[in-house]
């Protein structure tokens, strides 16, 4: 049977919940990622290890200007929705 026919067939009948897994999974990369960086520099700190201390910090920090970076990118794409829905009601 052809994926075509499957698709066609198939009737949904209530929305996906990917929205809500989606965000969970964010959220579980992200601290997962934070759980990490925490643990590299735990044991830098721990056998005394300059580089290893700069290496973690500078992973946390790209980390969180990342999270700036996706932030202001989705507050920047929901005004532009907000003005281009102003914009086909006047």
């Amino acid at each position: 049977m052809h994926a075509s026919k499957r698709c066609k067939t198939f009737i949904y009948t209530q929305k996906p919940q990917l929205m809500f897994s989606r965000t969970i999974i964010n959220r579980l990369v992200i601290f997962s990622f934070l759980v990490l960086v925490g643990y590299w520099l735990a044991k830098a700190f721990y056998h005394k290890s300059v580089l290893g201390v700069i290496l973690a910090l500078v992973s946390l920090g790209a980390g969180i200007y990342f999270l700036y970076i996706l932030a202001s990118a989705r507050k920047e794409m929901e005004m532009e929705m907000e003005a281009e829905n102003i914009n086909q009601h006047s």
